[in-house]
């Protein structure tokens, strides 16, 4: 008897649950919005060097009787292609015999500067972004990647704090501050003066992110039953699927950063308005000795899940029966210490770790640069957000049929191939370059929802959410390091999807000798973990030797019972 019997004393997966997973659920449409934000408010717009010249070009393009872009070769160079004008280069004199030349001239003799008159933006694409602000181009680029790399630092940090204190303070708590922080400085951002007052605000924005997304996650996984975790937990993933979608409607309706970003964290004030109905976790409330609290939360959702009958015979005698093993093996804090203390946690945490990792390293490789595909990027958005449709429908399968093991192995495993077959396509077929991204990031996506819900399965109550800080917290490192190993094509194109499938194959191999969790209650202390591991290895080594039983189990009870403690090593 445990926690799992209470949740279906009031009513299993009810009314209640169906509201409390809805409206956790629904900020999820913003969070691709803070993830993938940069794509859009750090576009960088087609540009070119200003002129060298006191009247307009399109006086000047008048009065010559020809178009303004014929007009620009007269003050920018080519670039070293030929296909285009140079970004950040110009003649150091106007080279107006180029106006009427017809045929080809060789200008790399004629002189030229860097654009120390600033730069001239095409707005076709964006109105505005930090890049045409703030002039993020040519010797100035690596900083528009800056942002990005400072807000996955913030989510980091998030991580490692918010995952730490949830486990402290509660679920519910944290993650009702972390809307509010992620409202007031995300809207706030959009009022920078300044980069690095924008950087400033785009970190704490990742910290809340963090907040809001891990205390999402065990809120909602430590109020459904165990057997409809597993759709439950794959279709709320839909939420972010369709946020991507919607954040692509949102840039190309508003073309603006700063409206963009008001309008993207805005929502967060409403998700603040209403979060104080959550119910904290009745187990973690148990775990940290507030049992009458727990019982008040129990019953509260019972009457929503219209089991009145059950408020009189729940009592806190009987929830303290059922869950008499963890009260007594409860202590009052934890720490990421505990995570490597015991031999079963630490393998679980070092498994994990290498998944996370890899999964969030490949997502953002092939996410967070979609200017590179020759496409719109509002419809490059769109698609990405699609092919995320069925990924997850795959995952639901998988998760549901083949277990969560080898759900993960097998998301990890095929984004490597796709990878790695990207390495041999040649750069003019666009398309199945394109195609295969897509495939490769339905894959990641995959991943990363089997990830979340198998990281909440395997971690106990009392050190889920530090544990959830800890190995989300190297998924941020991956998302950190992922724009940063694209310059790696300079020296071997193919070495980025290399080092990007290479990650992915290895960290399958870490999956594999992750234990089993599909239709397995919840643990709720370190010592439910370690005994499992013990028992299922004492059954394993009682039917290899031949030892009779007596307890009436079945044989092919116990059969399933050696195999899960096989694994387990």
């Amino acid at each position: 008897m445990g926690f799992t019997d209470l949740l279906e004393e009031v009513g299993g997966f009810g009314r209640y649950q169906w509201i409390h997973v809805t409206l956790i659920s629904l900020p999820g449409l913003m969070m691709a919005s803070q993830n993938l934000l940069n794509n859009f408010v750090s576009g960088v717009p087609t540009h070119h060097c200003n002129p060298v010249t006191n009247q307009s070009l399109d006086d000047l393009a008048f009065s010559f009787q020809v178009d303004k872009q014929q007009l620009l070769k007269v003050f920018i160079p080519p670039d070293p292609s030929g296909n285009r004008l140079d970004r950040c280069r110009r003649y150091v004199e106007p080279q107006w015999h180029l106006l009427h030349l017809n045929g080809s001239l060789n200008v790399s003799q004629l002189q030229t500067e860097g654009c120390v008159d600033g730069w001239s933006f095409d707005q076709s694409e964006f109105s505005a972004t930090t890049v045409s602000e703030w002039d993020l181009v040519c010797s100035m680029r690596p900083l528009k990647q800056m942002i990005q790399t400072i807000y996955m630092g913030g989510v980091l940090a998030g991580a490692i704090i918010y995952g730490g204190l949830s486990d402290r303070f509660g679920r519910k708590t944290v993650l009702i501050w972390s809307y509010l922080q992620l409202a007031v400085l995300g809207c706030s951002a959009a009022l920078s003066p300044s980069y690095t007052a924008y950087c400033i605000f785009r970190a704490l924005s990742g910290m809340a992110v963090s907040g809001i997304i891990l205390n999402g996650v065990s809120l909602k996984v430590e109020w459904i039953p165990t057997k409809t975790r597993t759709v439950v937990g794959t279709l709320t993933s839909f939420f972010f699927t369709f946020g991507q979608m919607i954040l692509a409607g949102l840039a190309y309706w508003l073309r603006d950063w700063r409206k963009l970003q008001v309008v993207v964290c805005a929502p967060q004030f409403l998700f603040f308005a209403y979060s104080w109905w959550y119910a904290e976790s009745a187990r973690w409330l148990v775990l940290n000795r507030q049992s009458e609290k727990a019982l008040k939360s129990l019953h509260r959702v019972a009457r929503i899940n219209q089991k009145p009958e059950i408020i009189n015979k729940l009592t806190l005698e009987v929830l303290k029966s059922h869950m008499s093993k963890e009260i007594e093996s409860s202590r009052a804090s934890f720490t990421a210490v505990d995570l490597l203390k015991t031999r079963r946690i630490r393998r679980i945490s070092i498994c994990l770790v290498a998944v996370w990792f890899s999964t969030s390293f490949a997502y953002y490789g092939l996410a967070m640069d979609l200017q590179k595909f020759g496409v719109s990027i509002y419809l490059m958005q769109i698609i990405f957000g699609a092919v995320d449709i069925p990924a997850k429908f795959m995952a639901l399968g998988l998760l549901s049929y083949l277990g969560r093991r080898v759900s993960q192995v097998l998301c990890l495993f095929l984004s490597a191939v796709i990878i790695f077959a990207n390495i041999f396509v040649p750069t003019e077929m666009q398309t199945l370059r394109t195609t295969l991204a897509c495939l490769g990031k339905a894959f990641t996506s995959a991943s990363f929802t089997t990830v979340y819900l198998y990281t909440g399965e395997l971690y106990p109550t009392v050190i889920r959410q530090t544990g959830m800080g800890f190995v989300s917290m190297m998924a941020r490192i991956g998302s950190m390091a992922a724009p940063a190993v694209l310059i790696l094509d300079e020296v071997f194109p193919a070495l980025p999807s290399i080092i990007y499938g290479g990650a992915a194959v290895l960290a399958s191999g870490f999956a594999c000798f992750l234990p089993e969790t599909l239709n397995k209650p919840l643990p709720d202390t370190i010592e439910d973990v370690e005994e499992n591991s013990s028992s299922h290895l004492d059954d394993g080594v009682a039917l290899k030797e031949g030892v009779a039983t007596e307890d009436g189990v079945s044989l092919k009870g116990i059969k399933e019972k050696e195999g899960t403690g096989l694994n387990a090593l």
